[in-house]
């Protein structure tokens, strides 16, 4: 484990808002294994995607502050912030901009899904609106994304647009099959993983591997680059989120 504490930047954690924790006790049990697992910074990420999860922002806001109560209980240096699995449409920047979505802890990086069967196009010209408007997205799970898997360089493409690529835990250790274990590593030997998340959604199944992915990463491209994506990058977005409050 590293000398400082890890981040999972992507996390269904917060309690009856989306298909991850369904109880208050769940998401304790949550909490303690991601404390097991060296996390100490957790930007919790419910689901928004229209007509599947739309739970609204008060909501999920109520019981976020409930959480972080809990986290105190767990550990005192445990620390939560809010953001968004901000699924894509058309109106996303307009409610990203009028407050109807959160970003990433109140950066302006947005944690940013497609559907699996999302075509390149759709991709560029998503990731092109977000960026023109000022955002930093965070492509979710891109080993999910069959239009990435099919062509390496669209990777490539959208690191060069100015947008980041997040893989999940489980998919580097293998845990999601051979297939999205290789195209992890492709990514990783290309430098092209810029954050990892869990992804968890409870304590029994889809659990948090951060630390095994932490070490994981350690031993196959450094603990360098380990650093980079489980800590360094990260941090980039609160520190984003504390000068935005500055202004």
């Amino acid at each position: 484990m590293p000398e400082k504490g890890l981040f999972d930047i992507h996390c269904h954690i917060i309690p009856s808002v989306d298909d991850g924790a369904d109880t208050r006790e769940e998401a304790v049990r949550m909490l303690r294994m991601e404390y097991r697992q060296g996390v100490r910074k957790i930007i919790a990420t419910p689901h928004f995607r229209r007509r599947m999860f739309e739970t609204p922002l008060e909501q999920i806001k109520e019981q976020f502050e409930i959480l972080k109560e809990d986290a105190a209980g767990v550990a005192g240096d445990l620390e939560l912030y809010l953001g968004c699995e901000f699924h894509t449409n058309m109106e996303m920047v307009e409610m990203l901009r009028t407050g109807q979505i959160t970003t990433m802890a109140g950066s302006r990086y947005v944690l940013t899904e497609f559907s699996g069967s999302s075509e390149s196009s759709y991709i560029r010209e998503r990731l092109y609106s977000l960026l023109s408007h000022g955002y930093r997205p965070i492509v979710a799970h891109v080993e999910r994304y069959e239009a990435m898997r099919k062509n390496f360089s669209l990777a490539e493409e959208i690191a060069d647009m100015g947008a980041f690529i997040q893989v999940n835990a489980d998919s580097i250790l293998g845990k999601d099959g051979f297939g999205a274990k290789r195209y992890c590593g492709k990514l990783l030997k290309a430098g092209l993983v810029h954050f990892a998340g869990s992804d968890c959604h409870g304590s029994s199944r889809r659990i948090s591997r951060i630390g095994e992915a932490y070490d994981y990463v350690s031993r196959k491209v450094g603990k360098i680059y380990a650093d980079r994506i489980f800590i360094e990058n990260p941090q980039k977005i609160l520190d984003n989120a504390k000068n935005r409050k500055g202004r």
